[in-house]
């Protein structure tokens, strides 16, 4: 069953927010957001090192191996601007302190499934602003662009002019998948607390599995990407999909819990804080494009 979140977020409509100096026209929405995203096999122990706190579980497919996702939205309308998100992912489970993971599962249903955000880069500052400040998610600016055409869809991400990552996806043909609100939950780490918010997609899909699936995952030299190069990546991916228009709602509602783990936290290693965010501006200018290098 999914969440009602879609229902709740239509009786909303019309409705606006000011939130840390940013308006909402509700509900926070995009439009016509082409993305891609891909699915790539990895080593399970290394993706439970990169998890935080104890709360989470990494998504255990058949052979033992975990699972990297990476989805790149070409954000065009929304309340803030246009922007790309590039977000680097795992898939997990939300265990509950105290609770077996199979009790939570069925408390809580599809939405304790879902991906940790390990990184998310974005092309705005407004961008960085809401999304770490309001729904905790680890938002930082970098230099990124968006390419689509009939072939493909690709996407780059730059630091400190350095190459981080690049994703090509080529476009599935055949039939499409209509998605309608399909639910996803995001568990994101920020001021020592596990922040889950929920985003929902509507889009006719292209996808493809297995042998059928094809794109190209490059890390590039940048020190940021030093711990997803323990991770024994599969060279070709598990899945596929592509969205030529896709229409998403960010739900409002998000929740929250304490990191917790069984020694204690070292207090001369904070982890970032509201100071991270505070003073940002609502500054919609982008950083150059990435160096094409390669292309």
């Amino acid at each position: 069953m999914m969440p009602l979140a879609p229902r709740r977020q239509r009786a909303l409509a019309g409705r606006d927010s000011l939130v840390d100096d940013i308006p909402f026209s509700l509900p926070v929405n995009s439009e016509d957001s082409p993305a891609l995203m891909a699915g790539f096999t990895a080593d399970l122990d290394g993706i439970r090192r990169l998890l935080p706190g104890e709360e989470l579980v990494p998504v255990r497919l058949p052979g033992g191996r975990g699972l990297l996702l990476v989805t790149v939205i070409d954000y065009r309308t929304t309340d803030i601007g246009s922007y790309v998100e590039f977000s680097i992912a795992f898939a997990c489970a939300h265990r509950r302190a105290g609770s077996p993971l199979l009790a939570t599962l069925l408390r809580e249903r599809t939405t304790a499934v879902g991906q940790y955000v390990w990184d998310l880069p974005v092309s705005t500052l407004v961008s960085v602003k809401g999304g770490k400040g309001i729904w905790g998610m680890p938002k930082h600016q970098a230099n990124l662009d968006f390419r689509v055409d009939d072939a493909e869809m690709s996407s780059q991400y730059d630091l400190d002019g350095e190459l981080c990552m690049r994703i090509t996806v080529r476009r599935p043909g055949g039939l499409k998948v209509p998605l309608r609100n399909f639910g996803a939950a995001n568990y994101c780490q920020f001021r020592g607390m596990l922040m889950k918010s929920t985003i929902f997609f509507s889009d006719d899909v292209e996808v493809a599995a297995g042998s059928r699936a094809h794109a190209e995952l490059i890390l590039g030299p940048h020190k940021r990407m030093d711990p997803l190069r323990e991770l024994d990546l599969a060279p070709s991916p598990l899945f596929v999909a592509c969205l030529p228009h896709s229409h998403g709602i960010l739900d409002d509602h998000y929740e929250g819990w304490f990191l917790t783990a069984t020694d204690a936290p070292d207090p001369d290693r904070p982890p970032e804080g509201l100071e991270s965010v505070v003073g940002l501006p609502n500054d919609q200018s982008r950083l150059p494009a990435p160096v094409a290098e390669g292309r």
